[in-house]
């Protein structure tokens, strides 16, 4: 087994760092001393953070980032190497979401949401990994998806099938490394349901993507649906940064924050292996359907 990965010191990039788990991961990461390159597109809330940050002791700068635009990824790196040097931990974090019935989505909602969950994660990779192997230290990749990733919930197509190329994205340069020896890891995060800003995505969707016409029927009772499940995580954005984190050290890959899913994912591998029908994974979890079922428009 490899020795523990080392924190205190070293430098971590954040996207998606003014809320939810990207705020908690730069808290985490401020408390075992890393200095911060934290990126998010919302600058306001950024600015806050990288100030309350500094004003508890911890090296940190911010940059306005927009994870979809590959040349703003690329700045993000300059940044972080003219700062401190060096990237050894990289957590690709920004994330966004939509829900309704898969018919109903906008060719402006699949653009949206694979534009910051799966081509930011994309650009991280692109320009992160060459530095980090061109580094020749210890470092890490964290890729956050979601159980979403490893199931296909109703009402969800969108970010389904974002997380799911996140999930296999990262499997893939996981094997990738392991094929060229580097010393550079990665994990995969995959967090259920937790009180985080995912529910109120659409304030930071760009003008030119916003839909002209109402959400439909379907669309509202999946985000109905969403803040009410989100509001009942019981584990925290400083829980899921701690298991994370925890999981860096010990260079594990899967980070599957809450284990009681696993029997939904072991239902649709049987479905799978079986060649059965899919079975609607929160057939096990009925509490998350406490919101109104949607209803076709």
């Amino acid at each position: 087994m490899a020795d523990p990965f080392q924190f205190d010191g070293r430098v971590a990039v954040i996207t998606g760092a003014a809320s939810g788990f990207g705020r908690a991961f730069a808290d985490e990461a401020a408390a075992l001393g890393m200095k911060l390159v934290l990126a998010d597109v919302d600058k306001t809330s950024l600015d806050e953070t990288v100030s309350t940050l500094r004003a508890a002791g911890a090296e940190a700068i911010g940059v306005p980032t927009d994870v979809r635009d590959p040349a703003a990824v690329d700045a993000l790196a300059k940044a972080a190497l003219d700062a401190y040097g060096r990237v050894h931990l990289l957590f690709n974090n920004a994330g966004v979401g939509t829900g309704g019935f898969a018919w109903e989505s906008s060719a402006k909602d699949w653009e949206w949401v694979f534009g910051v969950n799966v081509f930011g994660v994309a650009n991280g990779v692109r320009t992160f990994t060459p530095i980090m192997l061109a580094q020749g230290e210890r470092a890490h990749i964290v890729n956050t998806a979601s159980v979403a990733g490893l199931l296909s919930p109703p009402a969800m197509s969108v970010y389904n099938a974002s997380k799911h190329a996140v999930v296999s994205l990262t499997e893939t340069l996981y094997h990738d490394l392991k094929s060229v020896g580097a010393t550079v890891g990665c994990s995969l995060l995959c967090p259920a349901f937790v009180p985080t800003g995912i529910a109120n995505a659409e304030r930071s969707r760009p003008d030119d993507l916003r839909n002209d016409a109402p959400p439909t029927r379907s669309q509202q009772a999946a985000d109905l649906q969403l803040q009410r499940a989100v509001r009942s995580g019981r584990l925290t954005p400083a829980d899921i940064a701690a298991q994370t984190f925890e999981a860096v050290r010990e260079g594990r890959f899967y980070i599957l924050t809450h284990p009681v899913i696993l029997d939904s994912v072991k239902m649709r591998h049987q479905d799978i292996e079986t060649l059965r029908n899919p079975t609607d994974p929160f057939s096990l979890k009925p509490a998350v359907k406490q919101a109104k079922a949607p209803e076709q428009t």
